[in-house]
């Protein structure tokens, strides 16, 4: 099994889109990129930790590669916005990819500069490509929210969807 680590924006929103694919072994919300350990929910939504949400994918590469999982990364969220993701503001959801090896960083900046070169966006691509730090699991009740909370899900990502759609699904 291999390691991605994806962040954009509320990481409720990051999970459907990668969970029922072939080869995904888990997928887990977690913080990372922070100063202190064990942050909880409060911590990271408080600020001052340096945390960003974001989620952890194992994926077996015999069955889905780290270039699949970018595509469907970048279909996730809004590349231009560095401040946040949609109606989620701050460092906390700050767009970035966090690789596990050097290959992985290589791809990442591989697709980026693809994204950027395909004219599909006229402003630049802001999402920053860091390596991995330690990625702490976030609280039970974040855990495959978009199944324990359908509604909630919906109202959350309804911003997200329409962007997504206006871009991808044109």
């Amino acid at each position: 099994m291999e390691r991605a680590i994806f962040a954009g924006g509320c990481f409720w929103c990051m999970v459907h889109p990668f969970d029922e694919l072939a080869g995904i072994e888990s997928i887990v919300s977690g913080y990372t990129g922070g100063t202190i350990e064990n942050p909880t929910y409060q911590d990271v939504c408080g600020g001052g930790t340096g945390h960003t949400e974001a989620v952890e994918i194992l994926f077996n590469p015999e069955l889905i590669d780290y270039e699949a999982l970018l595509n469907i990364y970048w279909q996730q969220v809004d590349p231009t916005d560095a401040f946040g993701q949609f109606q989620d503001r701050g460092d906390t959801y700050r767009p970035v990819i966090f690789y596990t090896s050097e290959a992985q960083k290589q791809l990442a900046e591989k697709s980026k500069y693809a994204l950027q070169n395909s004219g599909r966006f006229t402003d630049p691509i802001v999402v920053s490509i860091e390596p991995a730090q330690e990625f702490y699991v976030a609280e039970e009740y974040h855990q495959d929210f978009y199944r324990k909370s359908p509604e909630r899900y919906a109202l959350t990502s309804a911003f997200r969807q329409h962007f997504l759609n206006t871009i991808w699904h044109k």
